[in-house]
């Protein structure tokens, strides 16, 4: 067995994050525990991007113990807009080449990074040398090298590093997990899952190899993660096929992905990702006594559920996959606690797609790189 530390973590989510997500989805009250009344640490986001301006800002206004209180920027008249309607001053407004002034400003506790997959790495190591806990957008990088110098540059800063699988506490998924972990169907024993869409000509960056563009680390890595957590185990092989219809738009990354992954206990996994496909969004798992699963799976805007037995629902209302997950790391870090949803867990979805990649290029199936 690996005595490497960061090899053996359990591919579990805490008790406390598990009892929240599912109790907020349901409406009930939590019991916060050991949290000073009142408590929010600062979070500055690194890019206001769509997904800031739509997702993460609005769900900060909503968090109990997390609170904007700086941003990053390169477009003075975006920083001016938001100051405007979040209130922070300008203390907490930074651009890029300022960045490192965070370390001065005691009121941000925590830099959530939404950047282009190619600017994580760097904006995780200068943060970390801050001396701030970092949340990093997925993919956690762009490759496992990057991973592993993020993981080891927050742990000798000793900082937490949280990597933002939101899905992780999206209670749809973790009932299907429970369903898996109890053996509600029976022994799991095969996933089907796709995530698809088609991406417009003038998205920027995600047509870009440089910047860590393509369908396999955008929109992949949620099919990577669920086949993961729901069969608790790690994939040891990948048999990948790459395909084109539009050579020019996605002259640089890859348009479609599919792929199949064989665990050590048999089981195995079928997934497709692409740019160029329209309205795939859903995952089935296959037991041995019935099927269960989700359309839409993914995305953002709420997951709907459904068994092969009736009298098992798999419904719950719809709940904000931001505020939860920024309400928890929050919490981890109130009480001191280990964040399960780390660093290493971004580098072992990192060894997987970079097993897609080298298969995809060879033709042949490839082994899975170890931690």
């Amino acid at each position: 067995m690996n005595d490497n530390p960061i090899s053996r973590r359990p591919f579990l989510k805490t008790a406390i994050g598990a009892g929240l997500a599912v109790s907020m989805a349901r409406g009930q009250e939590v019991e916060k525990v050991a949290i000073p009344d009142g408590k929010k640490l600062g979070w500055a986001l690194v890019g206001l991007s769509r997904l800031s301006e739509k997702n993460i800002a609005p769900a900060l206004l909503k968090t109990k113990h997390a609170r904007l209180t700086g941003f990053v920027t390169g477009t003075p008249e975006k920083a001016e807009a938001w100051q405007r309607k979040y209130g922070v001053p300008d203390s907490g407004v930074y651009n890029y080449d300022e960045f490192d002034k965070v370390l001065d400003n005691p009121d941000i506790d925590v830099v959530y990074i939404v950047l282009p997959n190619s600017m994580h790495r760097e904006f995780t190591l200068r943060a970390a040398k801050a001396g701030k806990h970092v949340f990093v957008e997925k993919p956690m990088a762009t490759s496992p090298e990057e991973c592993r110098e993020m993981i080891a540059a927050c742990e000798e800063a000793g900082v937490k590093l949280g990597v933002a699988y939101r899905l992780q506490f999206e209670p749809h998924h973790m009932e299907m997990i429970r369903f898996a972990r109890e053996k509600v169907f029976g022994e799991v024993r095969h996933i089907d899952a796709g995530f698809c869409f088609r991406m417009p000509d003038d998205t920027g960056w995600r047509l870009k190899k440089d910047l860590g563009g393509g369908a396999l680390l955008d929109v992949g890595v949620y099919l990577i993660q669920a086949a993961r957590y729901i069969f608790g185990e790690e994939p040891v092989m990948v048999s990948a096929l790459e395909t084109k219809t539009d050579l020019d738009k996605f002259a640089e990354v890859d348009e479609t992905i599919t792929w199949t992954m064989q665990f050590p206990s048999g089981k195995t996994a079928n997934m497709i990702a692409s740019f160029n496909l329209r309205g795939y969004n859903r995952m089935t798992v296959f037991a041995d006594n019935g099927r269960f699963g989700m359309e839409p799976c993914f995305g953002t805007r709420g997951q709907a559920g459904w068994t092969s037995n009736p009298k098992i629902p798999l419904d719950f209302p719809k709940t904000d996959h931001f505020e939860v997950q920024m309400d928890l790391f929050s919490q981890a870090i109130l009480d001191e606690k280990e964040w399960e949803v780390d660093g290493v867990e971004g580098l072992r979805d990192h060894l997987v797609m970079e097993a897609v990649f080298k298969s995809a290029a060879s033709g042949k199936a490839e082994a899975v790189g170890k931690v």
